[in-house]
């Protein structure tokens, strides 16, 4: 069973779409072939892991549930759905009461920002992370500001000390609980409901796209910025395999751990089979070469290097070349280590070099025949799955 997040995202979907103009509720009016909301629930799923909840109108539960199963994944299980209430207020407190017990930092993220990035729910956890109650991304304010009274110029405003606030807006989940329970009035945004409580809310960098979608020029403008976006590249997979064979110095580094007592494998680096077929699997969907081309032994610094360095520095390639790690699986065919103690640690560790992505372990035996079935080495075989970052 995977772990319960420590993040919950609140997305609030449940606006009517007055000003917007489009006769429904404005979170699921299209941009494109998508809704508002599916490019909303896009870029939270792109995020950090996270329980979400997604707060809609009454009849459109279904619809949401919907479009959060095609923009989750294999991550549908984290995915709740409840009905809004007749303020955003009130809307927001429905989401709150739908997050598990285990939800420690709360993101609440209006849908109608349906272009937000999904560094800025990153920046946002960070600051909460590092020990601010209430994190909200801003952005400067560029215009000129004028304080008016009717047709008449009051007064020039210093914006110097002005900023446009946007969403994600995150808080430690105590301290909005807290706030919710205690407010006897509407406010404009979470931020100004958590200040009221007497907290302080920190700020950290916003993004031009963050915008809000809210009258039907602001609906040109993302279309307009969809239609320019390059398609992303499609998820390309890769297969390596390596080979060691055993009598090297030292104790035995396979997948990541080092395996007190066990004869440790030949090579430049530690000779760990299974950590260099995933390098192998990785480049070649990349199409970046092979280990050969990054690690060879012209290079001295990886001379008796480990899985994470391996790992870490191919995960830097596949970024500078504009790819993530989706997930790896891999064999090993050895009669030794045996690795069914192991497997769930060299997976942890594995997974931790690639900076988090998902990796599985297999290990098998030749029931005596070939060289690892002689014992005489180990080797491994690696399938990676990669996409677009």
């Amino acid at each position: 069973m995977l772990p319960v997040p420590r993040v919950g995202i609140v997305v609030v979907a449940a606006g009517s779409g007055t000003r917007l103009g489009a006769g429904g509720p404005k979170a699921f009016v299209g941009i494109d072939r998508h809704s508002i909301l599916r490019h909303a629930l896009d870029g939270v799923f792109a995020a950090p892991e996270a329980q979400v909840v997604i707060v809609v109108p009454e009849g459109r539960e279904g619809d949401a549930r919907t479009e959060a199963l095609e923009a989750s994944g294999d991550r549908s299980d984290l995915v709740t759905v409840v009905t809004g209430g007749a303020t955003r207020q009130e809307s927001v407190a429905a989401g709150l009461r739908a997050l598990w017990g285990d939800v420690e930092i709360v993101l609440v993220h209006d849908a109608a920002r349906a272009l937000t990035p999904p560094e800025v729910f990153s920046r946002v956890v960070g600051a909460i992370d590092a020990g601010a109650d209430g994190a909200i991304p801003v952005l400067p304010v560029i215009d000129t500001i004028k304080r008016v009274a009717g047709e008449e110029i009051v007064a020039a405003v210093d914006r110097s000390e002005l900023a446009s606030a946007q969403t994600p807006q995150g808080f430690r989940r105590d301290v909005l609980d807290a706030a919710y329970a205690a407010a006897s009035a509407e406010f404009t945004d979470d931020a100004a409901l958590v200040a009221d409580a007497g907290h302080a809310v920190s700020a950290v960098p916003g993004h031009p796209l963050a915008f809000k979608i809210t009258t039907a020029a602001d609906l040109d403008r993302a279309r307009h910025l969809l239609a320019a976006a390059p398609e992303p590249a499609s998820p390309r997979v890769g297969v390596g395999t390596d080979v060691h064979a055993f009598g090297g110095d030292g104790t035995l580094w396979l997948a990541g751990l080092e395996w007190p007592g066990e004869q440790a494998l030949s090579g430049h680096s530690d000779g760990d089979a299974v950590a260099h077929a995933i390098v192998d699997a990785l480049l070649a969907a990349a199409g970046l070469g092979d280990i050969g081309t990054h690690f060879g032994t012209d290079r001295p610094e990886f001379a008796g290097a480990h899985a994470d360095a391996f790992l870490g520095r191919t995960t830097e390639l596949l970024r500078e070349a504009g790819w993530r790690v989706g997930n790896v699986s891999v064999q090993v065919q050895a009669n030794r280590p045996r690795f069914a103690a192991r497997r769930a640690e060299a997976e942890r560790a594995l997974s931790a070099a690639l900076g988090g992505a998902p990796v599985s372990v297999s290990a098998t035996t030749t029931d005596g025949l070939g060289f690892t079935g002689r014992g005489e080495g180990v080797s491994a075989y690696a399938v990676a799955l990669i996409a677009a970052a």
